[in-house]
């Protein structure tokens, strides 16, 4: 550990930096060191932040952005020059891709050094520009405070996302006497112009089956508390992308009709169909392209977000009311007040319950030994109340889970939707456990997905993170092999050997359970809920019924294939 300087002593430009950090209000960085940012590791070391080592530079980007999702402040990843910080890249493209404000701060080679072929040069500014929102490099010491307070600043403004900051070697160690910048608070949007939101509710008033469609910035606290105001006092049909997770309270259940995304076959896709106008609210279109759901291009909607649509030709509101979300939302709710519910839009959403229901009486695995998706998905939905988070890894199961388990609390259900990245699933779960130690946290992966990140079960056991880990296990990676077969009528290098999950688990430190039961696997859950520190539970799935995730709304229903 490096001496503490002197009282009155100039602080090099590494000091400055955890200055910032720590007038952030940043609590953890997470990363790998090396050579060319040792002395940014140092300067922590005499700081208040806590520095999380992990194994591998993509899941201190993981959990960062993770955190960065839950709290609305953005968490911090570090890693060194060249590969070091290009193992960073999916971390920030999924930040940047979802909303999810994180700072990524890596190493580069002296000033000197930039532009010549020496070890770990590499232009990771210009590399890490398209997957960020803010990518700069600290040239001197006196820009030190200004970048990162503006790295900060373009994280978690306007629809958050990733910022990068590059830190050449001599520039950590030179002398740096300014201020420190960050530690503002955030600039607040406050709702849309008085005249579009009237506009905007003598659309709704004239509509006779309008849908609200809710995307990934409706299920912040704030705007959740916003959108369950609206949809309690309008009456309207509400459905949610796979990100709007949580944000309907279970007061409303009968107004919502279910999550949609990925394929078009679901009776939130049919009330979309049927709507004469669609809300969308804080809706980004890479969580479920409109090509797929706006059918009715020559139909109105009305967009609220906190930045201009960015226009698709199966997306090109009528209304843009842009501005803070939740302002936004109440002024509109107090100007429309209560609306008609359409016939056939409530037909549709009872349908919804009556399928969901007969899907669960329904689920059987064709496997002895194997456990059927919904009777895993049923089995977990006891243990989801309120204090409960749930972190979901991208794969064939996330669409089980995400059309069939309930929560009704505002970020409650972390999912990848944007880029729909492999590996989330358990450096997510360490970030929620770090939020709220008390408090469990279940993250769920397929067998392909943990792989990709499981050598940070270490660093959850060294952080008694205080979660349980679902592996889904089939031994391929499963969504890319019903896409296949559903395309080709085959599959084509997605299979992999077995793994004893229970075992590497318990080589990391951790509790490893096997369930092959729902009476099992009810036994595992409980024996993890009264657990401290991480639980890994090996799940052998039967997929059998992976083609009704993709089969059309007509053969599931019986409906007509234009309903479809």
């Amino acid at each position: 550990m490096t001496q503490k300087k002197a009282e009155g002593e100039t602080p090099c430009a590494a000091e400055l930096i955890v200055r910032n950090l720590e007038a952030h209000g940043v609590k953890h960085v997470f990363g790998i060191p090396g050579a060319k940012i040792d002395r940014l590791f140092e300067a922590l070391e005499d700081s208040s932040i806590e520095t999380v080592v992990t194994r591998h530079e993509q899941n201190a980007a993981f959990i960062a952005g993770g955190l960065g999702r839950i709290t609305g402040k953005a968490g911090v990843a570090i890693a060194t020059s060249g590969p070091g910080v290009s193992n960073l890249t999916t971390g920030l493209a999924t930040a940047t891709s979802e909303a999810d404000p994180m700072l990524a701060i890596g190493g580069a080679v002296g000033r000197a050094d930039l532009v010549k072929l020496t070890h770990q040069s590499m232009d990771t500014v210009s590399m890490l520009r398209p997957v960020t929102k803010y990518s700069a490099e600290i040239g001197g010491p006196a820009a030190t405070s200004e970048i990162i307070a503006n790295a900060f600043r373009a994280a978690e403004g306007g629809r958050p996302g990733g910022a990068f900051v590059s830190t050449p070697m001599d520039v950590l160690g030179l002398p740096a006497d300014q201020a420190v910048l960050a530690g503002r608070d955030t600039p607040k949007n406050g709702p849309a112009p008085k005249d579009v939101i009237k506009e905007a509710a003598r659309a709704l008033k004239a509509a006779k089956k309008p849908v609200v469609l809710l995307g990934m910035m409706a299920s912040t606290p704030e705007n959740a508390a916003a959108v369950c105001e609206f949809v309690k006092k309008t009456g309207v049909a509400v459905v949610g992308c796979y990100q709007a997770a949580g944000a309907i309270s279970r007061d409303l259940l009968p107004q919502f009709g279910g999550r949609i995304g990925l394929f078009r076959n679901q009776h939130g896709d049919h009330l979309l169909h049927e709507a004469d106008l669609v809300v969308t609210i804080g809706y980004n279109p890479i969580e479920y392209d409109p090509q797929l759901w706006n059918l009715k291009k020559d139909r109105p909607l009305i967009n609220i977000d906190v930045i201009p649509a960015l226009l698709d030709n199966a997306f090109n509101p009528s209304v843009e009311l842009v501005g803070g979300i939740s302002d936004t939302v109440s002024e509109l709710t107090e100007e429309v007040g209560a609306l008609n519910p359409a016939a056939e839009l409530t037909r549709i959403l009872e349908a919804y319950r009556s399928t969901q229901k007969a899907a669960f009486a329904n689920a059987r695995s064709t496997c002895q030994g194997m456990l059927h998706p919904l009777e895993v998905v049923k089995s977990l939905q006891p243990f989801v109340d309120q204090d409960v988070t749930l972190c979901f890894d991208m794969g064939s199961f996330h669409i089980w889970l995400a059309r069939y388990l309930h929560a009704f609390r505002a970020r409650q259900i972390l999912i990848s939707n944007g880029q729909q990245t492999m590996g989330v699933g358990l450096p997510w779960g360490m970030a929620a456990s770090l939020v709220n130690p008390s408090q469990k946290v279940i993250s769920v992966s397929g067998d392909g997905g943990f792989m990709m990140s499981s050598m940070d079960l270490e660093t959850a056991v060294r952080l008694k993170s205080n979660l349980i880990h679902l592996v889904w296990v089939d031994h391929h990676f499963n969504m890319v092999r019903i896409q296949e077969q559903k395309k080709y009528g085959r599959d084509a290098a997605v299979a992999f050997g077995p793994i004893d999950f229970a075992a590497f688990a318990r080589s990391c430190g951790a509790k490893g359970l096997k369930v092959n039961s729902v009476e099992s696997l009810h036994a595992a859950l409980r024996e993890g809920m009264e657990t401290q520190g991480p639980v890994v539970i090996e799940i052998p799935v039967d997929y059998a019924d992976n083609a009704n995730l993709m089969a059309p709304l007509a053969e599931l229903r019986g409906e007509t294939a234009a309903s479809a």
